[in-house]
């Protein structure tokens, strides 16, 4: 492309954190915003100078001058928001998790494939400081071989709105499994979980899930590493954390357990506190300076947002992947077949802990 990639944003709760980022990135232009609630649509908008306003997602997709959409609504309206959208014929950026079946994971895939246009699933947790850090350590040869991983994500969700009342905790998972299957490099090939605990029966009355804990086992594909991931939502005391731990043959990086105690990396069998710098100079300029601050409100901010400066300082360097992938006419770094496989791994996980612990096969989604 020898333009500017056009972008629209549907969803302007943490879809606003991302209105700043797409207007001072060098090789896109945010055309428009949609929000349901009208009075929020004009407000952001105004704030922000945004003359592209939709309360309507399918009329959105009409705008001809629309190139990309990113999505950023709530987890039911993902699935069929990504088909609609690509079958428009817009590249498309997605919050996580890519859906909440399976049928849907591959009826996106298989959408992508026919428009052949770009979908991105938007996992923060692998474009945090963190996990590029390790990422470093990993790739310059300090962790030695990968032995094993372990992913984390303890959150109290009580309060959020309705539609997460009761969902099962491995159906939010990707925040857990994508570090340690990236860090691995290999997709997910099987699942054993096991729920454990039980929820109020008014929240279990959703989704008929009752389990507090859920965490799994996870096989990889071509690969002599196994993973763990630990989940949860409701009525499980626990300070916020987003956490993966990779097992080194020769070092080992572990992510701090509580807000500010600092991570560890072990070297041999000796612990020592690792300070992890910042990863701007890897973006455009203009941009760069997104990795440290955002736009959301102060008094709305979730711990997930405050630690790190907003989800480690992940949102530019999502944008501009998704931009640049665009711009190159090349698939990005989380296609459609990498996100189908992270969010499957929750929603067997979950199959196996309704069925007793069983093994559960991951769908293959690269033919």
């Amino acid at each position: 492309m020898t333009q500017r990639v056009r972008v629209a944003i549907a969803g302007l709760g943490f879809g606003s954190e991302f209105v700043p980022i797409y207007q001072a990135h060098p090789d896109a232009e945010l055309v428009a915003v949609c929000q349901r609630t009208e009075a929020t649509l004009n407000e952001i908008a105004d704030r922000f100078g945004v003359v592209g306003r939709y309360t309507d997602f399918t009329a959105m997709l009409d705008d001809p001058d629309i190139d990309a959409v990113h999505i950023n609504t709530p987890i039911p309206d993902h699935a069929h928001q990504s088909i609609a959208a690509l079958r428009a014929g817009k590249h498309v950026a997605c919050t996580v998790p890519m859906a909440t079946t399976l049928e849907e994971c591959r009826a996106i895939v298989e959408a992508a494939r026919e428009s052949g246009k770009n979908y991105m699933m938007m996992e923060t947790v692998v474009y945090s400081r963190e996990f590029l850090h390790v990422k470093d350590l990993a790739d310059n040869g300090t962790l030695g071989r990968i032995q094993f991983l372990r992913g984390a994500h303890h959150q109290e969700m009580a309060g959020w709105p309705g539609y997460w009342e009761g969902l099962p905790p491995m159906y939010y998972a990707t925040h857990a499994v994508s570090p340690v299957l990236s860090l691995a490099g290999a997709l997910a090939d099987s699942v054993v979980c096991l729920g454990s605990g039980r929820i109020s029966a008014e929240l279990t009355a959703k989704y008929g899930s009752p389990f507090a804990v859920e965490s799994a086992l996870i096989t990889l594909r071509d690969s002599p590493v196994g993973a763990e991931i630990a989940r949860s939502l409701f009525q499980t005391a626990r300070e916020y954390v987003e956490s993966f731990t990779v097992f080194g043959e020769l070092a080992t990086f572990e992510w701090e357990q509580t807000q500010g105690s600092g991570h560890v990396l072990h070297v041999g069998e000796i612990p020592k506190p690792v300070e992890v710098r910042d990863f701007a100079h890897r973006l455009p300029p203009e941009i760069a300076p997104f990795t440290t601050r955002g736009v959301y409100d102060a008094e709305n901010e979730h711990l997930s947002f405050i630690q790190g400066s907003g989800h480690g300082g992940s949102h530019p360097h999502l944008a501009h992947e998704f931009v640049r992938s665009i711009v190159e006419d090349r698939t990005p770094a989380i296609d459609e077949v990498t996100a189908a496989n992270w969010t499957s791994v929750g929603i067997c996980a979950h199959e196996s802990a309704m069925n007793g612990g069983s093994r559960v096969a991951i769908p293959d989604y690269t033919s």
